[in-house]
């Protein structure tokens, strides 16, 4: 068995359900490798991602913990024997793993929901307004750290799955960059915003209920809602939160913002407005 040194988010979050199904069936690793025939040792990998594990083990252990959703396990399954490799593993070394972990989720999500505060979403984000942001950051980038990061953020805007934005007035009237940045930035968000799969809603400073609306955070939607994702920005990279409890906090979260939002067609007048200020 060869260990992984730096597992993915997805092979991590793989190694967490099977380490909740077992916990939820009363038995502690040492009584699972047994069920498998394989030395503790092997199972304590296989339950912190250092190890891979077949499709066959995979629905041995779902039926030794009593695990009767078929869908869950297929999705279990899919996870574990997967061994695509992405277009964003030209970036591995280059960039920080968040940014790459970021990537595989996204590829693999069925939806994605973002609340913005203070930046546009990245994922709608023009050139020159990115190198913006990143040029802001501490401690500064390299001339090379800066065209992977923006190259990287370009690629990762190919997605074709629904998405849905709701970003507050003050991330749209930050000038991130100058005057120009700032316009051709609206004038980018008045096009996406018209893409059939990209929903893009304001939050106003007069709109009332603020208060819902006051962490960002993006919702990458799973095969399955048990396996959804929370990506929050922390000091050092990206907190990826999995739990059922806070999961539904942030669903919870993700519709109260909605609802104090403006429609899609309101936003787009919004935003029409507000550009015309630039």
């Amino acid at each position: 068995m060869v260990k992984r040194r730096e597992p993915t988010a997805r092979q991590l979050r793989l190694a967490t359900e099977l380490r909740r199904l077992r916990e939820a069936a009363g038995l502690n690793s040492r009584q699972a490798a047994a069920l498998l025939g394989v030395a503790p040792a092997q199972m304590t990998h296989i339950e912190s991602a250092l190890a891979g594990v077949s499709e066959q083990r995979v629905r041995r252990l779902a039926a030794h913990y009593a695990c009767t959703d078929e869908g869950f396990v297929d999705a279990l399954v899919a996870m574990a024997v997967e061994r695509s490799n992405g277009w964003w593993e030209e970036y591995r070394g280059l960039l920080p793993t968040s940014f790459l972990d970021l990537s595989e989720l996204e590829h693999h999500a069925r939806f994605l929901r973002h609340v913005a505060i203070l930046y546009v979403p990245g994922l709608l984000q023009t050139e020159e307004y990115s190198r913006a942001v990143f040029s802001a950051r501490l401690p500064e980038l390299t001339p090379e750290e800066l065209e992977l990061r923006i190259r990287h953020r370009k690629a990762r805007q190919r997605f074709t799955i629904p998405y849905e934005a709701v970003i507050h007035e003050a991330a749209l009237r930050i000038r991130v960059g100058d005057r120009a940045t700032s316009r051709a930035q609206l004038s980018r968000l008045l096009e996406l915003s018209e893409a059939d799969h990209i929903t893009v809603r304001v939050i106003p400073f007069d709109l009332d209920g603020f208060a819902s609306a006051s962490s960002a955070m993006t919702y990458v939607g799973g095969p399955l809602p048990k396996l959804d994702t929370v990506v929050r920005d922390a000091l050092h990279g990206s907190a990826f939160i999995d739990s059922e409890a806070q999961l539904n906090t942030y669903r919870t979260s993700f519709r109260k913002v909605e609802a104090v939002s403006l429609d899609p067609g309101q936003s787009r007048d919004f935003i029409r407005r507000l550009a015309k200020e630039f």
